[in-house]
């Protein structure tokens, strides 16, 4: 295998770990299963209800947790319905045999966000979610709560993507402003960069509308069927307001979109980082990861928003148009990726706007 160099792993990387043996795989890699700086990674043959979600703390396994808190467990071969409410642990098909300077770190995929699926991968001996150490070798679970809407998920379907690190690669400030003036990372004549660039929300408008609301009560989303949906069945269109504001009720989940355009140059990987819960009582963009090419020219965009996944929490909260919401953190690639995200297939939100899940037609 190549030597690893500093810096987010490509797919061309992720490939060569795998067949070192640093990924392992209970089955082939599917073919668009490898991103531009990301793995997806794919459910096993069980899932297990669990009375409550958990850390296995530094000096347990999963599956020692798993047998006080399993309630039963569910063989996901023929497909099943995961339910609102719920929390589910499942085996993942992937495992890691890490080398002590390569580290790795999880994140929801965007399509698993849109549709309110909250997961969060597991490690035994973890304590923290979606964060494996340099080093770590074993099995990997992932947490899965429906909020929204009930699932039907498989053998194989994908809810979570896998980023592979090797040293401290996060750009600082000084850095991040010099790579917008060089690359216009974000459309803001002058961006507000601390902790990452800010992104904030658009409540002018697409054509009239901001946004949409998620009914209750509707019926099973299957997870691995992009244009099955029909958008009514499942949300409610948010007219832009005169007032260019938004209340956010308590317990609903809203789809909403970035008033800036991001772009992710080919030799950088973007996250949106969770939002600082002092400037509102909402969280906002459970699916962070922004791959290398994202609303970039040479991919066919130029520019492309950051829809924004929107949950108020105990009280209304009442969002205003430009207000920022979040922030990404932008990384060194260690290489460029041969193929850029939305320059092949299997890149739903290249040059999206206001945009739901590729599940809906």
């Amino acid at each position: 295998m190549h030597p690893l160099r500093d810096g987010i792993q490509s797919g061309d990387a992720i490939l060569r770990l795998a067949e070192a043996g640093v990924i392992r795989m209970a089955t082939p890699f599917a073919p668009d299963q490898v991103q531009p700086a990301s793995l997806d990674l794919r459910l096993g043959r069980r899932v297990f209800r669990v009375r409550a979600s958990f850390l296995p703390g530094p000096e347990r396994p999963v599956r020692d947790r798993l047998e006080q808190l399993a309630l039963h467990e569910i063989d996901l071969e023929a497909g099943a319905v995961l339910e609102t409410g719920c929390v589910y642990i499942a085996e993942l098909l992937e495992s890691l045999a890490l080398p002590k300077d390569l580290s790795a770190a999880a994140n929801p995929k965007s399509s698993t966000g849109r549709i309110d699926v909250f997961t969060r991968v597991i490690t035994d001996r973890a304590r923290e979610f979606d964060a494996v150490e340099a080093g770590y070798q074993g099995p990997l679970y992932a947490e899965i709560s429906p909020r929204t809407f009930p699932v039907l998920v498989r053998t194989g379907t994908r809810l979570s993507q896998l980023r592979l690190r090797r040293g401290e690669v996060r750009l600082d400030d000084a850095a991040l402003l010099a790579l917008h003036e060089r690359e216009r990372i974000v459309t803001s004549a002058e961006p507000s960069i601390q902790g990452g660039v800010a992104v904030s929300v658009d409540l002018a408008g697409f054509d009239g509308l901001v946004g949409y609301r998620a009914k209750r009560h509707t019926g099973l989303v299957d997870v691995d069927k992009p244009g099955a949906y029909r958008v009514s069945d499942f949300w409610e269109p948010l007219a832009a307001e005169p007032s260019r504001t938004l209340i956010l009720d308590p317990g609903q989940f809203y789809i909403l979109a970035s008033k800036e355009a991001v772009h992710v140059p080919p030799d950088y990987a973007a996250e949106m980082v969770p939002f600082d819960p002092l400037v509102g009582e909402f969280r906002v963009h459970y699916a962070g990861f922004f791959d290398p090419g994202f609303g970039h020219v040479e991919a066919g965009g130029a520019g492309a928003r950051a829809v924004l996944e929107v949950r108020s929490r105990d009280v209304p909260f009442i969002l205003e148009d430009g207000q920022i919401v979040g922030r990404l953190v932008y990384e060194r690639m260690a290489e460029r990726p041969r193929v850029l995200y939305g320059a092949g297939a299997g890149s739903n939100y290249q040059a999206q706007g206001l945009k739901l899940s590729k599940h809906f037609r």
